[in-house]
């Protein structure tokens, strides 16, 4: 069963962060965050280096960025302080959620430092929307669209598959579906 909810209300946020990665190393490239109000939050940062990037990632994910004009396009500071007044804004205890996490959560983090500099509202760990979606009994999801791996679009499909599990959830029940989920 996905862990509960803290006690109260909280302020509920659904992101994805596109990276580039090396086995020692993960650098952000963009971060597009969904509040469960209606709030969005998208950056790009300006200090990743391309030439880093696999041709995967250059295929599939610098691709789909908004040209280097676009406001999107920040700093990694200017991205780290804007995120966290958008996070804190509510004035809620936040909660964070992600599909695949584990590596999200390290590059959200990373944009403080070393998980000692991460402020004390920004949670230490992020929930696994899959976990969520498993305890729903593996309702029927959306898949991924045509702009997959653009960082935004992802924080939008992993808000909606939380909303499906937390509504079989809510209602006390599970629609058994095949246990393997769109990619």
């Amino acid at each position: 069963m996905s862990a509960p909810s803290r006690p109260g209300p909280v302020a509920r946020y659904f992101y994805d962060c596109e990276f580039i990665e090396d086995g020692r190393t993960i650098e952000l490239i963009s971060i597009g965050v969904i509040a469960q109000d209606g709030r969005e939050f998208y950056a790009v940062s300006t200090d990743f280096d391309p030439g880093r990037a696999s041709t995967w990632v250059r295929t599939h994910v610098l691709d789909k960025l908004p040209s280097p004009a676009d406001k999107a396009w920040r700093s990694r500071t200017a991205i780290r302080e804007e995120l966290y007044a958008f996070l804190t804004a509510p004035g809620l205890p936040v909660e964070l959620w992600a599909w695949f996490a584990a590596y999200d959560h390290v590059v959200l983090a990373q944009l403080w430092g070393t998980m000692p500099d991460l402020p004390r509202d920004v949670p230490r760990l992020t929930r696994e929307i899959r976990q969520h979606w498993e305890a729903a009994g593996c309702p029927p999801i959306p898949g991924p669209g045509t702009d997959r791996h653009d960082a935004l679009a992802d924080a939008r499909l992993a808000y909606a598959r939380w909303q499906v599990a937390q509504d079989v959830l809510t209602r006390g029940g599970s629609r058994k579906a095949d246990p393997r989920p769109p990619r």
